[in-house]
């Protein structure tokens, strides 16, 4: 057991003896390796005295840290718990596989450890129908919102989830008000209409209140997926930036007064390309009311976020969606995964990383009747089966290399925090790496530092030729050297307290 290796490396009493790499897990490229473990025990790689540096050098400085992460993950849509619900009933044994490969935390299982889920509040584009907690049109006292307005199977599912791992991060927001709090009347499409301010957080107060009934924690809380967007076939809104601070001011007021203070209110929750205007402007009219923002693929670039760090360094940064599709390239996909989303965005200062559908059918399916939305069906991070089976696809794998280097070494321990990590040589091109150090309960114990790295050297002359690349890690005065295959590699070593 790789237990028993870390725990002889930790015994030994020279520092720069017990820096050594015994645990890898990969993701290649030709699928021959899929989020595969190794343990290197009896013959670890060594941090020894430093000699020449290889084709691709990694300079590790633990001397500089970033923000805490928070984990990776997907949305557990109304659609995506009906699948598995559905996959419950009649084949138990593997729903159960399914969640514990996903979700399980444990330090050492053979398991993904994802630990952030977000989940909309009432109906979305993958929901049976259109609803929201509260469909009495001017019921500006709330009397008829209802939680369990949504399908049981949602919350039966989350519970599940959350029985497996208890660090589990909760988000759920809206995809749209009910409907007559816009001008549409309908959740399809329209626009806020500013009256109902006050009454629209206190609907998501409600909505806090009616998860806490259910037995959950939440750990944030959205104002409206995507504002900026108001597509008339399936559930979405306009709010504008300066409507968004109005009501992110009062339901912050009314968390604080309810027992809310601990969950945060996540702010924006759009794309990459709007990174300057709309979240910045949010800030400027409710700092206070904000922990932060979070971003979308579907326009932009990832460096975008650093647009808004430069105006809000203390504001905390979240990559909340994105979806693959049905037919594209597995490895083409990966790379972009991993370049954007798992090994990016975290280097861009995100303290998460998560694609949109946790489960769908092998049609991407069930989808809400009339949406536009996924024309080219959306791929889920696992597909179930109507038969029973299911695959996970390269979205959970993407995922799943970065979420291993971040978890907590300890029970009841932190969670990774990123590292400043650099790449020099000829061939620093053909690795992106970010870099962590997990810290421990005791400040005896030493952190776990950990690198995820993507080697996408797969036509170094112009043509076809995935090529290993051999690197030096430097770390501490010290060097290991490492040959990464064309794939996702993550490996961690211990070092001593600093």
């Amino acid at each position: 057991m790789y237990f028993q290796a870390v725990a002889s490396c930790l015994a030994l009493t020279s520092a720069v003896t017990a820096q050594q790499i015994y645990d890898v897990w990969s993701t290649t490229w030709d699928r021959s390796d899929l989020f595969t473990y190794t343990n290197l025990s009896p013959n670890p790689i060594d941090f020894v005295t430093p000699g020449a540096t290889g084709s691709a050098d990694i300079v590790v400085n633990d001397g500089t840290v970033y923000q805490d992460m928070i984990g990776f993950g997907a949305s557990l849509t109304d659609a995506s718990a009906q699948v598995l619900s559905e996959l419950k009933s009649t084949n138990s044994d593997n729903y159960w596989d399914i969640l514990n490969y996903m979700f399980d935390p444990t330090d050492g299982a053979d398991a993904a450890g994802l630990t952030y889920i977000r989940v909309p509040l009432g109906a979305s584009d993958f929901s049976a129908n259109t609803y929201s907690f509260d469909d009495t049109s001017g019921d500006t006292n709330l009397d008829d919102f209802n939680i369990n307005n949504a399908p049981s199977y949602l919350y039966d599912t989350l519970k599940d989830i959350v029985g497996i791992n208890s660090l589990l991060k909760i988000h759920i927001l809206p995809w749209s008000p009910p409907g007559w709090m816009k001008d549409s009347g309908t959740m399809l499409g329209g626009s806020f209409l500013s009256q109902y301010t006050d009454t629209y957080a206190s609907y998501l107060l409600k909505s806090l209140q009616g998860y806490q009934s259910l037995g959950f924690s939440v750990y944030a809380i959205g104002i409206q997926n995507e504002p900026q967007n108001s597509d008339t076939t399936y559930p979405t809104c306009s709010i504008s930036a300066s409507q968004e601070a109005a009501i992110g001011t009062q339901l912050r007021s009314l968390m604080d007064s309810n027992g809310f203070s601990d969950t945060i209110i996540i702010g924006y929750e759009h794309n990459w390309n709007d990174a300057g205007e709309y979240p910045v402007t949010l800030m400027q009219d409710a700092e206070s009311a904000f922990a932060g923002v979070s971003f979308h693929c579907y326009a932009g670039s990832v460096s975008d976020q650093q647009t808004f760090y430069n105006a809000y360094p203390n504001k905390n940064i979240y990559f909340t969606e994105c979806t693959g599709e049905f037919g594209s390239d597995w490895w083409s996909d990966i790379k972009w995964y991993m370049d954007n989303i798992f090994i990016g965005s975290p280097n861009y200062y995100s303290q998460s990383g998560a694609m949109w559908n946790l489960a769908l059918n092998g049609l991407g399916e069930p989808k809400l009747p009339g949406t536009d939305s996924c024309g080219t069906p959306c791929r889920p991070i696992v597909t179930v089966n109507s038969n029973g089976t299911y695959n996970y696809n390269q979205e959970f794998y993407s995922a799943a290399q970065a979420s291993k280097a971040i978890l907590p070494k300890d029970s009841g321990g932190p969670f990774g925090q990123r590292i400043e990590v650099t790449v020099n040589g000829d061939l620093n091109w053909g690795l992106i790496v970010s870099g962590f150090v997990t810290n421990r309960v005791n400040s005896s114990d030493w952190p776990r530092y950990s690198l995820v790295v993507l080697n996408w050297d797969d036509q170094p002359n112009g043509s076809w030729d995935p090529t290993p690349i051999t690197a030096t890690i430097e770390f501490r005065g010290m060097q290991a050297t490492y040959t990464f295959p064309v794939g996702v590699t993550t490996l961690w070593w211990y070092g001593s307290p600093q």
